[in-house]
């Protein structure tokens, strides 16, 4: 296993994924992550770093890449067990996930980030600092968790109206700390998060 900022891409296998995660900072909803092999005859221009691209922008990427990947997948660890095992832990179980799920076997694995998940069987390993704006494997995941949670706020949004969850995402914005003081908690909220916490006790 390396951790740097530089890999050269020519010394890995073909089928080697890009690995990122969306959402280990918000306050409320599963932690996503994304692996994908791209298709060297069919390539996406324009990958990068989701967090740097617009909404519309990632939209159109998530539709080229989950038609021109080799192959990829979308995982996640619940809130459960984010509460259960604390982020960290529930994020490489979701990469984990991701990886483990590829209809074709990833012979190595980029991972955005230090650290990298635990894989069985053991595959050959990288995390990339600033990967998901490097490495264009990364960066195809990186769209693809960001564009999955973001849909799964939309609907939480829907399930537990109040809390804006479509507009923040589950991050801790204004808007969403002036919900959880005056409605408290949903179960959609990570209750091992101190701001959750504390809001839940002043609810009882």
């Amino acid at each position: 296993m390396q951790r740097n900022r530089d890999v050269d891409l020519s010394a890995w296998p073909a089928r080697t994924a890009g690995v990122d995660e969306a959402g280990r900072g918000p306050l409320a909803g599963a932690v996503f992550a994304a692996a994908v092999i791209l298709d060297p005859a069919r390539p996406i221009q324009g990958l990068a770093d989701s967090k740097v691209l617009s909404a519309r922008k990632r939209d159109s990427l998530y539709g080229q890449i989950t038609e021109r990947a080799l192959t990829y997948c979308v995982a996640y660890a619940s809130v459960a067990e984010i509460d259960a095992l604390n982020i960290l832990q529930a994020t490489l179980l979701a990469m984990r996930r991701a990886v483990e799920g590829l209809s074709i076997a990833a012979e190595g694995a980029l991972i955005d980030g230090t650290q990298v998940p635990h894989f069985a069987p053991a595959i050959r390993c990288s995390a990339i600092i600033d990967g998901d704006a490097l490495v264009p494997q990364i960066s195809a995941a990186s769209i693809l968790a960001k564009c999955a949670r973001d849909a799964e706020l939309v609907a939480l949004d829907a399930r537990y109206p109040g809390y804006g969850f479509a507009q923040h995402k589950g991050y801790g914005t204004r808007q969403h700390m002036e919900a959880l003081s005056r409605l408290g908690p949903c179960p959609a909220h990570r209750t091992s998060f101190a701001p959750v916490r504390q809001a839940a006790l002043q609810f009882g």
